[in-house]
């Protein structure tokens, strides 16, 4: 006599079964850049004129954009701003000049990049009497002013719109910005665009800051205090309001004001950090809470290979 229990256990270990490899399949992974795409965003970005978010350093050594992350970053890259100098600062406009896809990896060059480039008939000589001449000689004084940024995937460049390329270059570039000061202020912390937008000076903006606020100072004045330098960036003259703005290095320490009733006003507090995050990061964050922009499907995990290779 057979047990009742044999088909109901028989339909449990089949129901277990299923489950475990329905479990075990990964996801499908986001197929490769097609030649065609690649032929698409190449000719629609190139030469296009974008408003810069981040500071890119001269020099041979670019910047790295992962996973929305940008590296290098913090003192690291103000170390190379402060020897190489910038390419460009945010807020700035810059063309891309040169975009190579290759490998897991989208170059986008801007300002012609960052290595001096010769056009194919300065090549050319022209000989004659016991010498040569370049049709087109360059000149040796010309430096190559330009910089980079690298866009990195896993693995490898999957296939995406032109949309999808700009959500994802958004921490270097702003592709929808109407004026260099509009782009600008996505770059400060919120506390600082407002002060911005209202022409006030707050004790720990930047130089550029300050600029951007007021203008450039009608009037400066370099002095030392013991062991430390500062300048004195004054505008305004009486009858009027007159703003003194101290800064040491590039850093707003004190902002005195006298009003045309003769009142002084010193204000010396730290009243803006830098280190905030910055409008369009809290934008972001708003846009993305849980994780930074990725081209991976919902539950998809990093593949170790690209898709048709041993993995």
């Amino acid at each position: 006599m057979k047990s009742p229990y044999v088909p109901v256990l028989a339909l449990l270990v089949l129901i277990f079964v299923t489950l475990a490899s329905a479990g075990g399949q990964k996801p499908s992974l986001p197929p490769q850049i097609s030649k065609r795409t690649r032929m698409d965003l190449i000719r629609g970005f190139n030469a296009e004129l974008v408003y810069v978010r981040s500071p890119f350093p001269m020099g041979k050594r670019g910047l790295v954009l992962k996973n929305g992350k940008l590296s290098p970053g913090g003192e690291e890259l103000q170390r190379m701003l402060a020897i190489s100098g910038p390419a460009v600062k945010p807020g700035d406009q810059a063309r891309i000049s040169q975009i190579v896809i290759k490998g897991d990896r989208i170059r986008f060059e801007i300002n012609g990049g960052p290595v001096k480039k010769q056009k194919w008939y300065q090549h050319i000589s022209v000989g004659g009497n016991g010498g040569t001449t370049s049709i087109a000689p360059s000149a040796p004084t010309a430096n190559p002013r330009g910089s980079y940024v690298d866009l990195v995937f896993d693995h490898y460049v999957p296939d995406l719109n032109p949309q999808q390329l700009k959500d994802l270059l958004r921490p270097v570039f702003d592709f929808n910005a109407k004026s260099a000061v509009e782009a600008y202020l996505e770059t400060v912390p919120l506390q600082a665009k407002d002060a911005i937008k209202n022409h006030r000076v707050l004790v720990g903006m930047n130089r550029e800051m300050v600029i951007y606020a007021k203008g450039r100072p009608p009037k400066k004045i370099r002095e030392k205090d013991g062991e430390t330098d500062y300048e004195d960036w004054i505008y305004g003259e009486p009858p009027q309001d007159v703003d003194f703005v101290r800064l040491v290095g590039d850093e707003v320490v004190r902002v005195e004001t006298i009003n045309v009733s003769g009142e002084k006003i010193i204000r010396t507090e730290k009243e803006v950090n830098l280190e905030q995050p910055t409008l369009a990061k809290e934008q972001e964050l708003q846009a993305h809470p849980v994780s930074p922009p990725t081209l991976r499907r919902p539950g998809e995990e990093p593949a170790s290979a690209p898709p048709g290779k041993p993995r």
